[in-house]
């Protein structure tokens, strides 16, 4: 049987970073015969934060009529990718108020059994990529969740500089978006998540 599979991309992007990361899992899904929503969370940085930095305001002005991520694409979802980029080795504040909204559905467990996988920026390779990652997976597990890292399952990971936890981009200066590694180690994560969602299913 040839069934559904709906997949959540749900990110936060200051810089287009992320995005650009998002909109490649959601490629790769979407190759796998997913449904695909690709929705960011909102913006919770005052307007003279992100008026301050020209990344920062090049990037929203460019993506005005961005989806906004809701939970009922989590309803909707038969797993989901979440990306975000590092704020001190954590989730930004802006997906973790997302994140922090979703009680009701975890006491229901409509959030439960549906694989999930995740992704980063920094600007240094050692920004706290990782640790980015698994603190998401920590919301996953209490989720109960099912984990689906990209691990060493593709060429594409080791070319992107090999973060089996999932794909992570160092921007080196901030504005400068992934490179086509790990635009297509991301490809392949969301191509992965999908094709573990079918097998499940």
């Amino acid at each position: 049987m040839n069934h559904i599979i709906n997949v959540a991309v749900i990110y936060y992007s200051a810089t287009g970073s992320v995005h650009r990361l998002a909109e490649a899992v959601a490629e790769g899904a979407g190759k796998a015969g997913a449904e695909i929503r690709m929705h960011r969370v909102p913006e919770l940085a005052p307007a003279s934060a992100i008026a301050a930095n020209p990344d920062w305001r090049a990037y929203v002005e460019s993506t005005p009529d961005a989806e906004p991520a809701t939970l009922d694409d989590l309803v909707w979802a038969n797993a989901y990718a979440f990306g975000t980029p590092t704020r001190f080795g954590m989730v930004s504040a802006q997906l973790k108020q997302f994140l922090d909204q979703t009680g009701g559905l975890w006491r229901e467990g409509t959030l439960a059994d549906k694989p999930v996988t995740a992704f980063t920026s920094a600007i240094n390779p050692h920004g706290g990529l990782e640790t980015t990652i698994v603190s998401l997976y920590n919301v996953f597990f209490h989720w109960g969740s099912i984990i689906v890292p990209p691990g060493f399952t593709d060429p594409t990971v080791y070319a992107a500089g090999g973060n089996p936890y999932g794909v992570s981009w160092p921007t080196g200066v901030p504005g400068n978006p992934p490179d086509e590694n790990a635009l297509a180690a991301a490809e392949h994560q969301g191509r992965r998540l999908a094709e573990i969602t079918r097998r499940l299913a």
